[in-house]
């Protein structure tokens, strides 16, 4: 079979034998209760990787998504008491606004989506620190289990958070394949020049593209605050690169156009299984970044649409 026609079998080929060494290296790992454990444990990732998936998508990136999810933490944390349930959607609103600055700032600016991403991502590190003097914050764990308790509950057995994650994905997948903004966002990661030629209201559409994505990342950093009982500036420290990992081995390539939400699902699930191999093998949580910018390597060589890039700088 040629390898193009090969390419797009890669990620659920990966998976499955990824499971099957791990499963011989550790028979336990592949207990129903030890999958739905370890699938717990990648859902607040998950969520950070599905909204960076729309931006990749539309072949831009965001670098914000840790620090947003960072900033979240300690806002969600500090507004609890005052604010009640409300701290949750105003927390929301805020990683939006964000997402909508960098939206902004590479449509009407034209920076390029890694800059504008990664300086509103300082721009979330600084409010992070500064709203909470640079130490970590904690929340009343009566008051956490009064409002949110239900996110880290379980139904039936399984984790809460699984079908929170699950419940976003089949929302954005809805919006990706139902809906006039999927239509267009597949439209500007085919070709933006194309898109901008139809008449498509590219700038609008890739503006709420970051604000989704922020709003997104807000959401993460409000899971990682209700499951951890607090927050701090670097919470999700470490959780970027395996995110975006998670996009690139789903099948959703830099150069946009393909792949999708669906296709980082079992990115996601690839990354879980790689981290929990790392574990079974005493691989040193020092050395896991390493891991994983390798995999980034090899992940964005083997998806990366090569005739959308004249030259490579």
């Amino acid at each position: 079979m040629h390898f193009d026609r090969l390419r797009p079998h890669f990620p659920w080929i990966t998976l499955v034998l990824l499971t099957l060494a791990v499963g011989v290296i550790e028979p336990g790992f592949l207990a129903p209760t030890s999958l739905i454990g370890m699938v717990a444990d990648i859902s607040t990732l998950f969520v950070l990787a599905l909204g960076i998936t729309p931006v990749i998508y539309i072949g831009g990136i965001d670098l914000s998504a840790q620090s947003i999810a960072n900033m979240t933490t300690v806002l969600f944390t500090l507004s609890l008491p005052v604010l009640g349930v409300w701290s949750a959607p105003g927390v929301l609103l805020a990683g939006a606004a964000l997402g909508f600055a960098s939206g902004h700032a590479t449509t009407r600016l034209k920076l390029p989506s890694f800059i504008a991403t990664l300086a509103l991502g300082g721009v979330a590190i600084s409010v992070g620190q500064y709203a909470s003097g640079q130490q970590a914050v904690y929340m009343d764990a009566k008051l956490r289990d009064a409002t949110f308790g239900w996110v880290i509950g379980n139904t039936a057995g399984v984790p809460n958070e699984i079908f929170i994650a699950a419940a976003l994905l089949l929302v954005l997948l809805f919006v990706e394949r139902r809906t006039r903004l999927g239509r267009a966002l597949k439209a500007i990661g085919a070709g933006e020049p194309a898109a901008r030629a139809s008449g498509l209201r590219v700038d609008h559409y890739k503006t709420i593209v970051y604000a989704l994505a922020g709003l997104i990342s807000a959401l993460a950093g409000l899971l990682f605050a209700v499951k951890l009982a607090g927050g701090a500036p670097n919470i999700a420290e470490g959780f970027l690169l395996p995110a975006i990992v998670a996009v690139l081995l789903g099948g959703t390539p830099l150069t946009g156009g393909v792949g999708g939400v669906l296709n980082t699902f079992i990115g996601a699930l690839i990354v879980a299984v790689i981290r929990t191999a790392m574990v079974y093998l005493e691989v040193p949580a020092t050395a896991q970044q390493i891991v994983f910018g390798s995999v980034l390597i090899v992940a964005i060589a083997l998806t990366i649409d090569r005739t959308k890039l004249a030259v490579v700088k």
